[in-house]
């Protein structure tokens, strides 16, 4: 069992679960995270949501924008550079396990259980039996929202899975969890790019939140999805500035599927091979997803930047596909 850490340094404690990466939730190494938490302190109740940004790449380094988790238990942070507002770590837990951890004081964090079921401790509030489904294909998710500066504890009542994508926040809020009769579900698109949605945190819901916006996509075997392919990086008409990344699960061990992400301003145009564990780190630019016959599949999307009202803009060269949603 790994060693649980001091109150004040590393922040994530391990008690029945090994961290093999060294990373704490918030997507930091301890020494990071340590250098972070002096700074919060100096600035605990409203700062502005700069502040709160992860580091940026250095020099001329290009970015990686997908990455493969690697299958394991315990903890797994993306080490991801592309995004300066989201983070995203992986937490895998066999029954019984427990897992310690503490979000920072200038993040948000959502967790979303992909399968299984668990109780939480945020505090001195306990949540118990959150999740249950089977898969990420059994209905929508039952997920906690953890605000910054709290101390939780997960305990796993059964085999586990949950993702924690995190943004900034300068929120005071308490936790509170969101049924999956509260998740608000319906249908995108239409014909071969239809895809059914789940919204688990967004702005109309009216539930607190600084930054992120989180929810689901299911897309049927072989369709398109989030097509015409769209980008959401200038405030600019009904566009507005989000980084967003795309967590994957395939339903078949052989299934897969395409997504583009590209910016003719920037000179990129990208086609990564979608298989289950895969995600797109999007900071800006165009991206659009198709699955391969034989298997559906899923993604978690998870947006922030400034604001949480969405909005997107069209690549101008496939945009008019997106009228025959009105006219089939």
């Amino acid at each position: 069992a790994g060693k649980r850490g001091s109150k004040g340094g590393r922040g994530v404690r391990v008690s029945t679960v090994r961290n093999p990466n060294g990373l704490t939730a918030s997507g930091f190494r301890p020494a990071d995270r340590r250098r972070r938490f002096a700074l919060a302190r100096r600035h605990v109740r409203r700062k502005p949501l700069v502040s709160c940004l992860r580091p940026k790449p250095r020099g001329d380094h290009m970015p990686t924008y997908f990455h493969t988790l690697p299958k394991q238990p315990g903890l797994t942070a993306v080490p991801d550079e592309a995004c300066q507002y989201l983070a995203f770590d992986k937490l895998v837990l066999a029954a019984g396990e427990r897992f310690d951890g503490a979000v920072p004081a200038d993040r948000e964090v959502v967790l979303v259980l992909l399968s299984g079921r668990v109780d939480v401790e945020v505090g001195n509030r306990r949540f118990d039996g959150i999740g249950g489904r089977p898969s990420v294909f059994a209905g929508p998710a039952h997920s906690l929202y953890l605000p910054r500066g709290c101390q939780y504890r997960i305990t796993a009542l059964t085999a586990m899975e949950a993702a924690l994508p995190s943004g900034p926040s300068d929120l005071d809020a308490e936790p509170y969890e969101i049924r999956p009769d509260q998740v608000s579900t319906g249908q995108w698109g239409t014909l071969n790019f239809t895809r059914y949605f789940r919204q688990i945190l967004v702005e109309p819901d009216g539930r607190p939140a600084s930054s992120l916006i989180v929810g689901e996509t299911i897309t049927p075997s072989g369709n398109w999805s989030t097509y015409p392919a769209h980008k959401h990086e200038v405030e600019e008409g009904a566009e507005k500035v989000h980084e967003e990344m795309y967590y994957f699960r395939v339903s078949s061990p052989d299934g897969y599927g395409l997504i583009q992400h590209y910016s003719p301003e920037r000179g990129f145009d990208s086609v990564y091979r979608v298989t289950d564990d895969t995600l797109l780190s999007i900071p800006y630019g165009y991206h659009t997803y198709a699955g391969a016959p034989g298997s559906t599949s899923y993604y978690l999307w998870a947006l922030a930047g400034k604001g949480r009202t969405q909005g997107a803009s069209f690549d101008p060269k496939i945009g008019w596909v997106q009228k025959t949603v009105e006219m089939v």
